[in-house]
């Protein structure tokens, strides 16, 4: 199977999008979902990311990951590249893989492992399980220090395994793992926004983001001043977006777990822009009434500041 396409759609903008549910959070709205990827297509992204952390992998059942993936992969068409998360036990995580694959998805990313319990060689031994059971293309999700360097090294020899995205606030750590695995591989910025200027530097071909769903135009123009070494525009961009992105790495109220508002920020964002965003399912919950005021000062300013030509072009 070539990757070529795959790899090419990978050093861009990568589209985490968020899973649609109604009203009472029990239902995925699939047309909802097709809208909101027609609107990403529309705008010129190329590679979706369906049943992420953004689309709430782990509060869907296996049956709604594969409706998802196969919705995704009809609304993008022959216009780029879909990559569905896969996580979980190892047969789970094969299951998912290969009914991802009848339904026409191009590539899997492999979820950041969460068991309790791991020894390095035994996550070597998943993610190859994983690996060798599917001609599609593998994308390694690194979000912590479980997914050591020598891991990927050694999963980077694959021809299917063609990107990382490393989600990792470690620039340090980034560097030497670009600059010491000699693979065929994408590196992607799984950071978003904020820090594209230094992990592009580094050798980041790629970025992926959550608030590009409603605001595609605008982080596409990240990805393209980053291809013209324009490096002035790149920094005016990130932070004209970047109020929203820090918005989204906050608690909420009344908590003390990370980046709690993350999906909801980006759902509500949606609603905004005249989308649907919808509920979101437990463990998360939604934004308090000071929160979406602020996300609605942040989304405005950045329509005006960008759109309206104040950031330099």
């Amino acid at each position: 199977m070539p990757y070529q396409q795959l790899k090419s759609d990978l050093r861009g903008v990568a589209f985490t999008n968020p899973t649609p549910f109604d009203e009472d959070g029990d239902e995925i709205r699939h047309d909802e979902l097709a809208e909101n990827i027609d609107h990403i297509v529309d705008a010129g992204g190329s590679l979706v990311i369906p049943c992420g952390n953004t689309g709430e992998y782990y509060s869907l059942t296996n049956d709604e990951r594969v409706a998802v993936v196969e919705t995704t992969v009809d609304a993008v068409g022959d216009q780029g590249s879909v990559v569905g998360g896969v996580g979980g036990s190892t047969k789970t995580a094969i299951e998912l893989t290969n009914a991802y694959e009848a339904v026409g998805a191009d590539a899997v990313m492999i979820m950041h492992p969460v068991h309790t319990y791991q020894h390095q060689r035994g996550l070597i031994d998943y993610y190859r399980e994983i690996i060798e059971s599917t001609d599609l293309g593998v994308v390694i999700y690194k979000r912590g220090p479980e997914v050591t360097l020598d891991l990927i090294r050694e999963l980077a020899t694959y021809e299917n395994v063609v990107g990382v995205k490393y989600a990792v606030n470690d620039i340090n750590g980034f560097s030497k793992a670009v600059s010491t695995t000699d693979a065929d591989i994408v590196w992607s910025n799984g950071i978003a926004e904020r820090f594209a200027p230094s992990f592009a530097i580094e050798g980041a071909e790629g970025l992926t983001t959550g608030i590009g769903n409603f605001l595609p135009e605008e982080v596409l123009a990240v990805m393209d001043a980053i291809r013209d070494e324009d490096w002035e525009r790149v920094r005016s961009l990130r932070d004209c977006l970047r109020p929203y992105e820090d918005l989204r790495e906050e608690t909420g109220k009344d908590n003390d777990l990370d980046a709690a508002n993350n999906v909801p920020v980006v759902k509500y964002g949606m609603e905004l822009a005249g989308l649907y965003g919808g509920p979101v399912r437990e463990p998360i919950v939604e934004l308090t009434e000071d929160d979406k005021q602020r996300a609605e000062r942040y989304y405005r300013s950045v329509k005006d500041e960008i759109d309206g030509g104040i950031v330099a072009r």
